[in-house]
């Protein structure tokens, strides 16, 4: 997957990916059944996709879980990630049916992670703040921030490779060891303004 195709996806198509995640979980929360995979040519590529739940007004984050890389169809992923983040996210406590009604949804598709080749001490110079997410991998530890994160919390590019090395459970300034591989990769985001309202395509400024 490259850029190209993360900006064919247009936003009827972004609606319609929100939209299925709420109607997975709902379903799901209601009987453990799930619906129908979304049809059409861009949901039966195969895209990495995180879907996030937050709760609202407040937006205090309920759940994220995804697929990293684009290893299955969009159309199915997002209903299994959108499951897992309400009902299997360890850091919360599960999603309830009664809880729906105070929770937007979000789903970002996401690009194939790219290696950051360059030495460490340029790594800073080389990622662009906040039109990527990042991935560290350093021994057994890996961690992930969408490219949201940073806009959110108005990081530069340093702050945030500290932020992933330490979401990864290492020291802030591992991502400055050889030893670790940085990847970098974009994202298209949809989300629900208020629950099941409005859905629109987030643009991240810092």
């Amino acid at each position: 997957m490259d850029e190209l195709d993360l900006q064919q996806i247009t936003l009827q198509e972004g609606q319609k990916l929100v939209q299925k995640a709420r109607e997975a979980v709902e379903l799901y929360l209601s009987n453990y059944q799930k619906p129908q995979a979304l049809a059409g040519s861009i949901f039966e590529k195969n895209f990495g996709v995180f879907v996030t739940l937050n709760s609202y007004p407040d937006m205090e984050l309920r759940g994220c879980i995804g697929f990293v890389n684009p290893i299955k169809k969009l159309g199915e992923s997002v209903i299994e990630s959108a499951i897992a983040a309400a009902t299997n996210d360890f850091r919360f406590d599960p999603i309830q049916k009664e809880d729906l009604n105070k929770i937007v949804f979000e789903v970002s598709v996401l690009d194939k992670p790219k290696l950051l080749v360059c030495p460490p001490e340029k790594r800073e110079q080389k990622i662009k703040v906040p039109k990527d997410g990042l991935i560290i991998e350093y021994g057994g530890f890996s961690g992930l921030l969408l490219p949201q994160v940073a806009a959110e919390y108005k990081f530069s590019p340093k702050q945030f490779l500290e932020a992933v090395a330490q979401k990864a459970g290492l020291p802030a300034r591992m991502y400055l060891s050889s030893s670790a591989n940085i990847y970098t990769f974009g994202a298209r985001i949809f989300y629900e303004e208020s629950p099941k309202g409005k859905i629109k395509e987030k643009k991240l400024i810092l």
